[in-house]
């Protein structure tokens, strides 16, 4: 969570930014004072349009993901994407709100592979269980085993 506090000689602004571990700081982003706008809401690049960045415009894959990301603006972020599937880059300014959903795709997908390394773990455990049972029933296992 982000709030952003523009100054009124709009040679800076700051932003204050809510750590996962609750702790807020507040960060101060300096300009040239000749460099920038009449507005405080002009601060940073022009942005893309709002999309799903999580599909490729190329091959339409659902499995696109960032490569870097950095804020580019109060209410911005410069995002680097691949895909996966057809090797395609691209980068762009992005507003706040796609972003956001962006990192929401990209948590669903880091759940959905984690509960899949569970269930393939337990799969692969039982295995190991079922072979060993099946070795000691039939005395394969030693002394010198161990």
């Amino acid at each position: 969570m982000a709030d952003i506090h523009p100054m009124d000689d709009q040679t800076h602004y700051v932003k204050r930014v809510q750590l996962p571990s609750g702790k807020t700081i507040e960060v101060v982003y300096f300009r040239d004072a000749h460099l920038l706008p009449d507005t405080a809401s002009s601060f940073g690049p022009a942005l893309e349009p709002a999309q799903n960045l999580h599909v490729c415009p190329e091959c339409s894959s659902k499995l696109v993901y960032p490569t870097s990301w950095d804020e580019a603006g109060p209410d911005a972020w410069q995002v680097q994407l691949r895909c996966p599937e057809c090797e395609h880059l691209r980068e762009g300014v992005f507003a706040q709100e796609t972003v956001d959903e962006f990192d929401e795709r990209l948590d669903m997908g880091t759940d959905a592979l984690t509960a899949d390394l569970r269930r393939l773990t337990r799969a692969n455990m039982a295995a190991e269980v079922d072979l060993f049972v099946a070795a000691l029933e039939a005395d394969a296992i030693l002394a010198e085993d161990f």
